[in-house]
C-alpha cells in the first residue's frame, strides 16, 4: 500500500497533465535516440500490470478525500507517534519506505487516515464488546485445531466421530477444507483475540484445554475446534482505561473491514463514475458486477 500510494501521486501528475494538455505528443524525456512523449508515457502506464490498481487507487482517493475531511492535526498527530515511535531512525525509516521527505510520508498518512474514516463510519463498538476484548488479552494466545467443512451435516458427523474416540489429525487430514491446517493434523498457529472470525473467536475462547467444541458456523464454514494451550501473556498488559479508545479504535477497524467492498462500491455507485478511457471499462465493470 505504501508504494502504490506514491506510484499514484506520481500517476496524478501524469493523468492531470495528459488532461489538460492539448498536445498529447509532448514530450517526457529527451534522447539522442528518439524522445518518449506523455502519449507513450500514458500507454505504456496503462498496459502494464500496475496501470489497473494505480487507476482505481486514484479514483479511490478522489471519493475518500471529497466525502471524508482529515484534518491538518490529526496528520501531526499521526507523525509525531511515529516519530516517537522510531526516534533516531526516522530518516532512514522514510527512506526505507522509498519516501523522498516527511512531506511524502503526511500525503500517505493523510490518505490512510481517509480509509480509515471511511471503514469505521457508523460502526458502533460497545463498552461491553471493549470489555470482552480486554479479558481475553489477558487470558493470552490460544493454539488450537480445527476441522473445516462446508455444512453442518458433515460437522456433526465429524463430531460424531471424534466423541466416538477417533483421532482428530487423522480426521482433519480427511474432512478439513481448510488445506494450510489440514496437512497439519488441524493444527493452526496461536492467535489472539482478533484475529480470527468472530464465531470461532466466541467458540475458542469459552472452550477448556483439550475440548472439542460443538459445530461453529462462520463465514468459513462449519468448525469442529479443539483448544489445545492457552498461553498467558508475557508482558503486562496495561489498565483497561489507558487502553479503552485504541482498542475501540482497532475493533471498529476490524468490524468495518468486514464489509468494506460492498461499502466502498456504493461510493462509486453514488459517485456516477464515467470512464472515459474505453480500455478501463472492463475493470469499473468488474468492480460494480461484485455488487449485483
Amino acid at each position: 500500500m505504501k508504494k502504490l500510494v506514491i506510484a499514484t501521486t506520481m500517476a496524478v501528475g501524469i493523468l492531470a497533465v495528459s488532461g489538460c494538455s492539448s498536445d498529447n505528443s509532448e514530450t517526457v524525456v529527451e534522447t539522442e535516440a528518439g524522445n518518449v512523449t506523455k502519449d507513450e508515457f500514458y500507454t505504456a502506464l496503462k498496459n502494464s500490470q500496475e496501470g489497473d490498481a494505480i487507476l482505481y487507487d486514484l479514483v479511490v482517493k478522489k471519493l475518500l478525500d471529497s466525502n471524508y475531511e482529515v484534518d491538518e492535526e490529526e496528520v501531526d498527530t499521526r507523525v509525531d507517534e511515529m516519530k516517537e515511535q522510531i526516534g533516531d531512525q526516522f530518516d532512514m525509516y522514510l527512506q526505507q519506505q522509498g519516501l523522498a521527505d516527511e512531506d511524502a510520508l503526511r500525503e500517505q498518512l493523510e490518505y490512510q487516515l481517509a480509509q480509515e474514516k471511511f471503514i469505521t463510519d457508523g460502526i458502533e463498538i460497545t463498552d461491553e464488546e471493549v470489555q470482552e476484548r480486554y479479558d481475553r488479552m489477558q487470558k493470552g494466545n490460544i493454539t488450537a485445531r480445527h476441522i473445516l467443512v462446508e455444512d453442518e451435516e458433515t460437522a456433526n458427523e465429524v463430531k460424531e466421530k471424534l466423541d466416538n474416540g477417533e483421532d482428530f489429525a487423522e480426521l482433519a487430514g480427511e474432512y478439513s477444507t481448510d488445506p494450510g491446517s489440514a496437512q497439519n493434523g488441524g493444527e493452526l498457529q496461536a492467535f489472539g483475540p482478533g484475529q480470527m472470525v468472530k464465531p470461532f473467536e466466541d467458540a475458542a475462547y469459552t472452550l477448556d484445554v483439550n475440548v472439542v467444541s460443538e459445530p461453529v458456523e462462520s463465514t468459513h464454514g462449519w468448525h469442529v475446534i479443539e483448544v489445545l494451550d492457552v498461553a498467558e501473556p508475557t508482558e503486562e498488559i496495561d489498565p483497561l482505561e489507558d487502553m479503552q479508545e485504541d482498542l475501540k479504535n482497532q475493533m471498529a477497524l476490524q468490524k468495518g473491514s468486514q464489509n468494506v467492498q460492498d461499502r466502498l462500491i456504493k461510493l462509486m455507485e453514488d459517485a456516477n463514475i464515467e470512464v472515459k478511457d474505453e480500455d478501463f471499462e472492463p475493470l469499473f465493470e468488474q468492480i460494480m458486477s461484485a455488487s449485483a
